[in-house]
């Protein structure tokens, strides 16, 4: 029994010391990424703050989309039959309250019904452009951050060797590895977090572009049938 007692004695305390050892390798891993990511350099700090202006426009530009593109299905449907009925002002109460790119065009061009039809084309492409630029505002900035992110990255990978090869220049014969590991950690990591950050804003430009172009898509669609709804015959409302 005593035997067995110590068996298990020490079958326990090996586990419980491999558990430890787990735990603390685990807490060295963070703390070396802790470490890793402050021997970044200065450089590390232009690219979180281009991280966190990613993220902010990405999610505030996917937010608008999103809701400019939320159109409802019998908007154009409703329009036609106040239009044919006479009924301009609750047309234009249906574009008010819908509050989409899609509801200002039309509200243009019913607030221009009776004049010439080219005015009113006009006056519907004008306020097109204004909502499409409103849409792509920002996006430029995760365009240059694609492109400035990575240059900046392989600034570090530029400093950090330049820095490597004067501490070798220093060292003289007694060349230690410890005297190259500053100028290659600002090498290796800046490059990395630079490469991250210009690829998380490139998709994200190009996701919110092709959101953006099926967007002006359905305007121009929905610009077409608006125009062809004018050459209908309708019971102007007095």
């Amino acid at each position: 029994m005593n035997l067995i007692a110590i068996i298990l004695q020490t079958d326990t305390s090996e586990i419980l010391s491999e558990a430890s050892q787990i735990i603390a390798t685990k807490e060295n891993v963070s703390m070396s990424l802790i470490d890793m990511a402050v021997k970044g350099g200065w450089l590390m700090i232009p690219l979180i703050i281009l991280s966190i202006i990613t993220i902010y426009i990405f999610g505030m530009k996917w937010w608008t989309i999103r809701k400019a593109s939320q159109i409802n299905p019998n908007f154009m449907k409703d329009i036609r039959d106040y239009i044919h009925d006479g009924k301009i002002k609750a047309a234009l109460a249906i574009c008010k309250n819908e509050d989409t790119p899609v509801s200002h065009l039309i509200e243009k061009g019913i607030e221009r019904m009776g004049r010439p039809l080219t005015d009113i084309q006009t006056a519907v492409e004008n306020m097109g452009n204004v909502e499409v630029a409103r849409l792509e505002k920002g996006l430029p900035w995760l365009a240059s951050i694609s492109g400035g992110a990575p240059m900046i990255g392989f600034l570090g990978t530029v400093i950090g060797m330049v820095q490597a090869f004067f501490n070798m220049s220093q060292a003289g014969n007694n060349i230690d590895i410890t005297l190259l590991s500053g100028g290659i950690y600002t090498a290796m990591i800046t490059t990395v977090a630079g490469l991250i950050v210009g690829i998380l804003a490139y998709f994200g430009y190009n996701y919110l572009t092709s959101k953006v172009s099926d967007l002006v898509f359905t305007l121009q669609s929905n610009t077409i049938e608006f125009m062809d709804l004018l050459h209908e015959p309708s019971k102007i409302e007095k």
